[in-house]
C-alpha cells in the first residue's frame, strides 16, 4: 500500500534498508527480556537518523520536522518501536532554541554523534499530572549552584541517558503573578546526579518501555547548567510540544500501516467455513474503516510537519494529529488482533506486543481528553473546563 509521498521515498528506503537488519525476532526478544534494544538504537544513531533536527553546524542532518517524522513513521511500521529512542530526536529542541551559544557548542556535536543521549525530559510529578504549573519540585539558587528538592514520576529512558531536561520552580506558587511564571529549565548530567542527591526507581509497566520516578534530595546543579531565563522555563517547554505530538503521531501512523499490512494477508489466507474471512464484510469494513483513517491522520501530520518548518503556528494542527493519528492506530489494532484470533494473543506474531505498545498513546505524551478540552477552548471558544 502506498504510504505518504514519493518525494520521501528515498528517505523511507533507508530507514527501511536499517530496519530490515533487526527483523521481528529481534524485537520480540527484547520484549520478553524487558530490555532496551541497544544495538538498534546504536545503528540509528550512527547512521545520522536521532540527529535530523540537530543542525549541520553542529553535526546532526538539519533536516526538517517532516523528514524526522518519517524516520519514527518507518521505525514503527517496521516493527520496532521508537519510543525506546524518540526522545534523543526533540529533547535537544529545548537547548537548541533556548541554550546559549556555550552550552550549545558543548552539547550539541556530542548528541549529534550519540555520545551523549539527551533522551529524558522531568516534568510530569506524581500529584500534578498534565497541570504542570502545579509543579512541586524546587530548584533554590545558593551561590553558584542550584539544590533541588522534589519528586517527578513517569520520566522515560532515565538508564539510558547521560543528560536530563528538567522543569523545576525557583519561584513560589505564591509569589508569581501568573501560574505559569517561576519555573526554570536545567540540564542534569545524570552520571553526577544519581547517587548524589538524585534516585531513580524503574516502574515495571504493561509496555516493554523503560519509565522511572525519581526523588531529588538536595540534589545540586551548577548555575551555568539553567536553560535560558530563570523564570522563563514553562514557555520554553510549551515550545517544544508541537514537535513531540507530531512524531508521536508519526509513530502511530507507523503503527496502523503496520497494523493494516500485518492482517490484510491474514484474512486473505484465513479459511473458515470454506471461504477466506476477508470477504466476510464484517472483517472488511473495519479494516477499511481503520485504513481510511490512518490516511486522514497522515495528512494532518504533514499539515502539522509543514507549518512547523515553516516556523508558523501548528498547536492546533500538531494536537489534531496525535489525536487522529493515535484513535487510528489504535482501532487498527484492535481489528488486527481480532481477526487474528487465537494467534493474535500468541507472542510470535507480535501483534500483541505492537496492541500494547500503541495503546499507551491514548494516554501519553497527552491524553485524548485533553486535547479535545484544547480544541474546544483553544479553537472552537469554548469556556474553559478546569
Amino acid at each position: 500500500m502506498q504510504v505518504g509521498s514519493d518525494e520521501y521515498q528515498e528517505l523511507r528506503d533507508a530507514v527501511r534498508a536499517l530496519c530490515a537488519e533487526f527483523p521481528a525476532e529481534y524485537h520480540r526478544r527484547i520484549d520478553a527480556e524487558r530490555g532496551y534494544p541497544e544495538a538498534f538504537v546504536d545503528a540509528l544513531t550512527k547512521a545520522g537518523w536521532l540527529a535530523a533536527l540537530i543542525p549541520e553546524e553542529y553535526g546532526g542532518s538539519g533536516l526538517g520536522l517532516t523528514e524526522a517524522s518519517i524516520v519514527m513513521e518507518e521505525i514503527n511500521r517496521s516493527g520496532g518501536n521508537s519510543g525506546a529512542c524518540h526522545g534523543q530526536m526533540y529533547n535537544m529542541g529545548t537547548l537548541l532554541r533556548h541554550g546559549s551559544a556555550e552550552q550549545k557548542a558543548r552539547y550539541l556535536p556530542k548528541i549529534a554523534s550519540g555520545e551523549l543521549r539527551l533522551q529524558s525530559m522531568g516534568v510530569t510529578e506524581p500529584t500534578t499530572g498534565t497541570d504542570t504549573t502545579k509543579i512541586k519540585t524546587t530548584a533554590v539558587r545558593q551561590g553558584d549552584r542550584y539544590v533541588v528538592n522534589g519528586q517527578k514520576v513517569w520520566i522515560s529512558r532515565v538508564q539510558h541517558s547521560e543528560l536530563m531536561i528538567l522543569l523545576a520552580r525557583t519561584t513560589p506558587l505564591a509569589e508569581v503573578k501568573k501560574k505559569s511564571e517561576g519555573m526554570s529549565i536545567f540540564l542534569v548530567d545524570l552520571r553526577d546526579a544519581i547517587g548524589n542527591g538524585m534516585t531513580v526507581r524503574p516502574i515495571e509497566n504493561m509496555v516493554n518501555h523503560e519509565t522511572n520516578e525519581i526523588f531529588f534530595d538536595n540534589l545540586e546543579i551548577p548555575a551555568e547548567n539553567l536553560i535560558g531565563e530563570e523564570g522563563r522555563g514553562f514557555r520554553y517547554i510549551l515550545d517544544g510540544l508541537n514537535a513531540e505530538r507530531t512524531l508521536i503521531a508519526a509513530e502511530c501512523i507507523g503503527d496502523g500501516y503496520w497494523f493494516i499490512d500485518k492482517v490484510v494477508p491474514y484474512v486473505k489466507e484465513r479459511t473458515v467455513f470454506g471461504r477466506p474471512i476477508g470477504q466476510n464484510q464484517g472483517v472488511q469494513f473495519p479494516i477499511a474503516e481503520s485504513y481510511i483513517e490512518i490516511e486522514a491522520a497522515n495528512l494532518m501530520r504533514f499539515e502539522a510537519c509543514r507549518l512547523f518548518d515553516a516556523n508558523q503556528p501548528c498547536g492546533a494542527q500538531a494536537n489534531m494529529a496525535k489525536y487522529l493519528a493515535a484513535k487510528a492506530s489504535w482501532e487498527a489494532a484492535n481489528a488486527c488482533l481480532q481477526f487474528h484470533g487465537g494467534f493474535g494473543f500468541a507472542h510470535e506474531y507480535d501483534v500483541e506486543r505492537k496492541f500494547r505498545e500503541t495503546r499507551l498513546y491514548q494516554v501519553a505524551p497527552i491524553s485524548t481528553n485533553l486535547i479535545l478540552s484544547y480544541v474546544a477552548e483553544h479553537i472552537l471558544g469554548l469556556p474553559r473546563s478546569f
